[in-house]
């Protein structure tokens, strides 16, 4: 029996890897995820380009074999369940295909729930341009919009799979204060959960550079911090930024920013969270979305498996010890970002091992101790 108070894993999962209208008119015909992953290139000696994926599966979502060999995967190697980005303008959604099949068909049988990811959407994005446009504005309507967006959400807040908290699915929210009128649509959307058989809605707010100061809306029930941003945006805050920067020998250091893995990792184990609500803890893999931004990227110098896996059992001790139930880790499959659990041609199987290692050790004291 796993003690209760072990946290459960959850991955952050992006879901464009599929071809949709929006993406064919703003990039060209055929682009996913994929296309930028495909056409990055080293920008300095040892710099970590492209990132390719396992056996080249360079899967396509809307194929249910990719989505099951996912979550067989994730499963095999202790993550508890995908966290779906849900991206909804107003009743116009975008890249929905593969969660509403996951849905549709029951299939994979997969923990999940889902995470608002309310920002307007931007050319630069996607490809580091320094020319910047709206491609799509994030709007939020009156209380029309809101019940159809909930009623929308119902169907997977009833599915099975649903992670829940209290008995209430989590339901997460990327940026709360780009809403205007947050306490109003969520006490809205609890009291419709509440009519609807639910026991309410469990609200959580994502800390990141979009979200640094913790929203006060007493209908958010807990935070998850977004790792690694959430600490470097506390250091710049702080003004102690310059520790995670380092220098590019042969390049031009202003060109890129390339931060120091283990010093970020070092914040987030030594960050006190704060005392008013649950803290659901934040891991991440890696980053560099050189694939996306070119020159412009964000570059993190000394990622590996053994390094993830040391940092990542120590968060997950610090997780038990302040009885956080969730450890979300940035992210599952965020190729262009260069931060991602499934298997790639360097390491291999090197980082879902860690995670499998760090999760196996406490189920087994918690078998023991039961």
């Amino acid at each position: 029996m796993i003690n209760r108070l072990t946290p459960k894993v959850i991955a952050f999962y992006l879901p464009q890897f599929h071809r949709i209208p929006e993406n064919d008119r703003w990039w060209g015909p055929g682009f996913t995820e994929w296309t930028n992953t495909r056409k990055a290139v080293p920008l300095f000696p040892g710099h970590y380009q492209p990132r390719e994926p396992y056996r080249d599966y360079y899967y396509y979502l809307t194929d249910p074999e990719a989505r099951q060999w996912q979550a067989n995967i994730a499963r095999e190697y202790g993550v508890y369940g995908f966290c779906y980005y849900h991206y909804w303008f107003k009743g116009k959604m975008l890249l929905e295909t593969p969660f509403n099949e996951v849905l549709r068909t029951g299939e994979p049988d997969f923990p999940f729930c889902l995470c608002w990811a309310n920002h307007h959407w931007r050319r630069t994005w996607i490809d580091g341009s320094d020319h910047d446009e709206f491609l799509m504005i994030q709007e939020y309507g009156d209380y029309p919009d809101w019940k159809i967006h909930f009623e929308y959400l119902l169907e997977a807040f009833k599915d099975k799979r649903y992670i829940r908290v209290d008995n209430k699915p989590l339901f997460s929210v990327y940026v709360p204060w780009h809403i205007e009128r947050l306490d109003e649509m969520f006490c809205y959307w609890d009291q419709l959960a509440k009519q609807n058989g639910l026991d309410g809605i469990y609200f959580a707010e994502v800390l990141s550079h979009s979200n640094p100061n913790p929203h006060t809306s007493s209908c958010i029930h807990a935070r998850i911090d977004f790792e690694p941003f959430y600490t470097i945006v506390q250091h710049h805050q702080h003004n102690l930024a310059s520790q995670l920067l380092k220098h590019v020998t042969g390049f031009d250091s202003q060109a890129i920013r390339l931060y120091d893995y283990d010093t970020v990792w070092q914040g987030i184990l030594n960050r006190v969270p704060l005392p008013d609500k649950p803290a659901f803890l934040g891991a991440f893999i890696d980053w560099d979305n050189t694939a996306r931004m070119g020159k412009n990227a964000l570059i993190f110098d000394g990622a590996s498996p053994d390094k993830f896996g040391y940092y990542f059992s120590q968060l997950i001790q610090k997780a038990i010890q302040i009885k956080s139930e969730f450890v979300f880790i940035n992210a599952w499959n965020e190729w262009s970002e260069g931060t991602y659990l499934e298997p790639d041609k360097r390491y291999g199987f090197g980082y879902l091992e860690q995670v499998k290692k760090s999760t196996s050790i406490l189920n087994k004291k918690s078998t023991f101790q039961n």
